[in-house]
């Protein structure tokens, strides 16, 4: 079960990719519950100040597995379900950035788009598969693509099930940047790399529980909150070190989380 998804960290930087290349990294239940295991152990771990989330071979993620679909489809599928929400890796208080290989299709977009920053190689295969395969928007996605690319955007790759390249996501606004295949995976860790020596993990945290709750409520309830963060901010250390490295000219020094 290791081995669904690998994983490797260096300078901070926690690299987690989707091991089933021969079906594309089709998700199944055990790698689902393997990826998310890896994901709150690394919301746990001092050394971990940002993830890189991609896929081997081909894909980043193909979508469910055609073969739990088809159990689904004749009544036979029975396993048992992780309890955790295809949500969850927005609750995690560290930066997750998608670095999308290749085909990234259905839960693999939604998984895709439920990371903080997202990168694509041009060339990747994008398709929200849904509307050709009986399905409806899973998974919360017809919230996020409006939010994302605006609402006609979404309704395009969601009625259309259309395939799209990565450089299209980019033009369209879905993703964060679109770079040639093989420069991706160094450009996504290139850039937790800038997060995990540059930025504090504890604003880091805050900040992105703010962006993602902050979509609920209402402009002045998000001002108001973050008033309240902000004064936290003052009694951190993060807040000393930060100021301190920027009048002494040197790189900071942030406690971990």
């Amino acid at each position: 079960m290791d081995e669904l998804v690998l994983s490797s960290t260096d300078r901070g930087v926690l690299t987690l990719t989707f091991n089933r290349p021969d079906r594309l990294n089709a998700w199944t239940v055990p790698m689902g519950r393997r990826y998310f295991d890896l994901l709150e152990e690394a919301a746990k771990d001092p050394a971990v100040r940002a993830i890189v989330v991609t896929g081997a071979g081909r894909g980043f993620c193909a979508g469910a597995d055609f073969g739990t679909l088809g159990e689904i489809r004749d009544g036979s599928h029975d396993e048992k379900l992780d309890p955790r929400p295809n949500t969850f890796p927005t609750t995690i208080g560290k930066p997750i950035v998608a670095a999308v290989n290749g085909a990234c299709a259905g839960l693999g977009m939604v998984h895709a788009l439920v990371c903080d920053v997202v990168l694509t190689a041009d060339e990747a295969k994008w398709t929200t598969a849904f509307a050709r395969r009986g399905l409806i928007a899973e998974y919360g996605l017809a919230w996020v693509l409006p939010r994302l690319m605006g609402q006609q955007r979404a309704m395009d790759v969601l009625l259309s099930a259309r395939v799209f390249t990565g450089r299209e996501a980019y033009e369209m606004g879905l993703v964060n940047r679109s770079v040639p295949g093989e420069r991706l995976l160094a450009e996504a860790q290139g850039y937790a790399r800038e997060l995990a020596e540059h930025s504090s993990p504890a604003s880091m945290a805050v900040i992105k529980r703010q962006v993602w709750h902050d979509w609920e409520v209402t402009l002045a309830e998000s001002a108001a909150n973050a008033v309240t963060e902000m004064v936290a901010s003052f009694g951190r250390p993060d807040f000393a070190e930060g100021v301190a490295s920027f009048l002494e000219r040197r790189p900071p020094n942030f406690p971990a989380l």
